[in-house]
């Protein structure tokens, strides 16, 4: 697979690498298309595939007894499903749930630890973004301790239009009540205060960001700090995030 075949948007982890690393490592990738709830890895059970969004979400859910889980991180173009390999771990914690369908390029988790083993630049890469990803953890669980369900669906929504590039996605209220780990009924009053505010609309599951900035403003400060960290340790501003700091919508 050449990098053209790589049809945009494309990952920007993998875009971090040097020409020549990036060109080998596509060349082992397949193209794939990753469907709305479809569960990519269990907890404990062997991660057989990594996958590198391209346009995708993808949830990382940590199995909490008798519920149905709580999202403490989310992938999409900046990252990869299957971190745990990067560091010699055969298995997650975690369950990988698309959370919004689209493209990725996808690899065997064989020929993802070959790759690793010689490129050291891959290594060092992957490195600093499992670093990413524990801060990204960090950030959520001090999130859902301190801070109130509002700010923490405003950082949500924005995360997600991040990694959709997009104004518009679905996502149903039952669904973000099990991300965030609060009750329906805490997700309903939360997005019709911010629909209040005009800074979103919601109908059916549709959700409509119309005010990026009054967003940002209404957001707990752990979206900013989960940008800080990314840009720090791999080196760019997520999709979308200009130098001032301000959102222009993605046209790729």
């Amino acid at each position: 697979m050449s990098e053209t075949d790589s049809a945009p948007p494309a990952n920007r982890l993998l875009a971090a690498l040097p020409r020549k690393d990036r060109l080998r490592f596509i060349s082992g990738c397949t193209p794939v298309n990753l469907v709305f709830a479809t569960t990519l890895s269990q907890p404990g059970e062997p991660i057989r595939q990594v996958h590198f969004p391209m346009g995708s979400l993808v949830s990382l859910v940590a199995p909490i007894e008798g519920r149905a889980g709580l999202e403490v991180g989310l992938v999409g173009d900046e990252g990869m499903t299957g971190t745990p390999l990067i560091l010699g771990v055969t298995s997650s914690p975690l369950r990988a749930l698309v959370q919004g369908e689209g493209p990725a390029l996808s690899m065997t988790s064989a020929r993802f630890k070959r790759e690793l083993r010689q490129s050291t630049t891959l290594q060092a890469l992957l490195r600093r973004y499992v670093q990413v990803m524990v801060c990204q953890f960090a950030q959520t669980a001090g999130c859902i301790r301190f801070h109130v369900v509002e700010a923490r669906l405003a950082r949500w929504l924005l995360m997600t239009q991040d990694r959709a590039h997009s104004n518009r996605f679905y996502l149903t209220q039952e669904f973000m009540a099990n991300m965030l780990g609060v009750r329906r009924v805490g997700v309903t009053n939360a997005a019709r205060s911010l629909q209040a505010r005009k800074l979103i609309s919601y109908s059916r599951g549709e959700i409509t960001i119309h005010d990026r900035n009054g967003l940002e403003a209404a957001a707990c400060g752990c979206y900013q700090a989960d940008i800080r960290s990314y840009a720090g340790l791999i080196g760019q501003a997520p999709a979308g995030e200009s130098r001032n700091g301000k959102f222009t919508p993605d046209r790729r």
